[in-house]
């Protein structure tokens, strides 16, 4: 494998399946087996998962609600996604912790630095839930913040697509997919990869993106061992 120790982005939708809402069994079963792969291979894996399936901050927010409160709704639903994923790979006999970044120490562990990377040695995967626990942040920046402070080589970002365009391909079949990219021209061209604060926290320590399909079976494998799916951003990257 290119890379020993990974965090691995999954959005809440990835969860639904073709589903409208909430949590699709068998799509969480068939990435508990993607990632229970990855880690029999060595490969020390972190997640975070998103909560977009059940609640959203940012849309609880346009419908009224205060943000901050919004937000922390978003988080709890973060959770019910980590342990739904944990009872996945567990039955598929892959040791897993949750972490989580609000104290609710019935259902999870609380999240400590120094205990998650003794997990990864250990060969358990973890995932963060509850975001950051603050406010006006996304999943996406805990996924940097996390990749950061564990040390992880690389932050995976599963998606709908197969990398980043430079307009939307569902509306514009000329859309051009990028092999790579730089760190500035994503910020300095407002591309859709992650949030500004999560490309900023990845630029400063030097952690690339890989942005691939989720949907493809076997994309994870083949993502952690470096080979060229997807759309790769880096401080080092041309574009091609």
């Amino acid at each position: 494998m290119r890379y020993q120790r990974i965090l691995l982005k999954l959005s809440g939708e990835a969860l639904m399946g073709r589903l409208s809402y909430g949590i699709d069994p068998e799509v969480v079963q068939g990435i508990a087996r993607e990632i229970a792969d990855v880690v029999a291979s060595g490969v020390q894996t972190a997640i975070v998962v998103g909560g977009g399936n059940i609640f959203r901050g940012v849309k609880g927010a346009a419908a009224g609600m205060d943000r901050a409160t919004a937000d922390y709704i978003g988080m709890l639903a973060t959770v019910m996604n980590a342990m739904t994923l944990q009872d996945a790979l567990e039955q598929i006999g892959v040791p897993t912790r949750v972490q989580t970044a609000i104290s609710m120490q019935e259902v999870a562990e609380p999240y400590i630095r120094r205990r998650a990377i003794r997990h990864l040695e250990k060969g358990r995967v973890v995932i963060f839930a509850a975001g950051s626990g603050n406010p006006f942040f996304t999943t996406d920046t805990t996924a940097a913040l996390r990749a950061a402070e564990i040390d992880a080589e690389v932050v995976f970002k599963a998606t709908k697509v197969d990398g980043v365009y430079d307009a939307d391909p569902k509306v514009n079949p000329h859309a051009r997919r990028f092999e790579s990219l730089s760190y500035s021209h994503v910020l300095s061209h407002g591309l859709q990869v992650m949030d500004g604060t999560a490309i900023t926290l990845c630029q400063e320590n030097n952690i690339p993106i890989v942005v691939f399909d989720l949907s493809v079976v076997g994309n994870i494998r083949r993502a952690v061992q470096g080979e060229p799916i997807g759309t790769i951003v880096g401080g080092y990257c041309e574009i091609k």
